[in-house]
Parts: structure tokens; C-alpha cells; sequence
């Protein structure tokens, strides 16, 4: 690649958020979606759980579920991506304690990927095309106007 190619990435960069975003967030819900389709794939996770003693497994099956689920469609359209990251350390943080303590590498990686993108967002947000930045350039437009007008 020669220096114009990398200077036109250099100069759309915050658009990478773009794609991260989507790979994420098709992914999770994609990983959730038989569970909240199917009672029987739900209840199939509440076993899961209460096999590895969480308390309360049917709710925290629920939760962890609609959680990831909900999350992936908050990517999507890049709406509260900075708490869809700590949402994001919490569920895969718990997730690496009840299911995958004592796996291997290959078998736990996915959720600590998960982890450390979660981080990503959290730090770097939804990126400029996203629902976020379009609500923060709205509010800027408001405060800019009610500036003026009271001036």
C-alpha cells in the first residue's frame, strides 16, 4: 500500500467503530438469539446454570440473555455503546467464572475477547456514525441555539 492509500484510513480511522460495531453486535445476537426464540433453549441455559450452582438460575438466564440480546442491538445502531461496554465487561466477566474456569484457551477466548471490546467501548464509544454521535451533535445544536437566543 502506498502513503495515499494509509492517508485515507488515517483520515476515516474513527470510522473502524463502524465495523467493530456490527461484527460484535451480529455476533452476540446471533449467540442469544435461539434462547430468546425457544423456551426450551432458555430453559436448556437455566440447567446450565443451576448445574454450576448460580443463584437464581432462570432469572440470571433471562438476564444474561436479553442483556447480550438487547446489547447487540444497541451496537447495531450505535446507541449507549459506552454502557453496552461495561454491560459487556459484567456479562463476559461472569460468564469466564461460571462456565470457563478450568477450559482451555481456545474455549474461553471468545468471552474474553468479548471482555476486552467491552473495554473498547467503553474508552472509545460509538464513533461518529452512530445514533450517539448524532444525539450529542443535536444536543450541541440545542445548547448552541438557547446560547444565542440568551444572549
Amino acid at each position: 500500500m502506498d502513503g495515499s492509500t494509509l492517508s485515507f484510513f488515517k483520515r476515516h480511522r474513527d470510522y473502524g467503530t463502524l465495523f467493530i460495531r456490527f461484527a460484535i453486535g451480529v455476533f452476540i445476537i446471533y449467540g442469544v438469539q435461539d434462547n430468546v426464540f425457544s423456551w426450551e433453549r432458555m430453559l436448556e441455559f437455566r440447567d446450565f446454570l443451576e448445574a454450576r450452582n448460580v443463584p437464581y438460575p432462570l432469572m440470571a438466564a433471562h438476564v444474561s440473555v436479553y442483556v447480550q440480546f438487547v446489547c447487540g442491538i444497541l451496537l447495531l445502531l450505535g446507541l449507549a455503546v459506552r454502557w453496552v461496554g461495561i454491560l459487556l465487561i459484567i456479562n463476559f466477566t461472569a460468564a469466564i467464572l461460571i462456565a470457563h474456569i478450568g477450559q482451555s484457551f481456545p474455549q474461553y477466548y471468545p468471552a474474553a475477547q468479548l471482555i476486552a471490546v467491552g473495554f473498547f467501548f467503553l474508552f472509545n464509544g460509538a464513533g461518529p456514525v452512530s445514533l450517539d454521535a448524532y444525539l450529542s451533535r443535536k444536543r450541541a445544536q440545542s445548547i448552541d441555539r438557547t446560547l444565542q437566543v440568551n444572549a
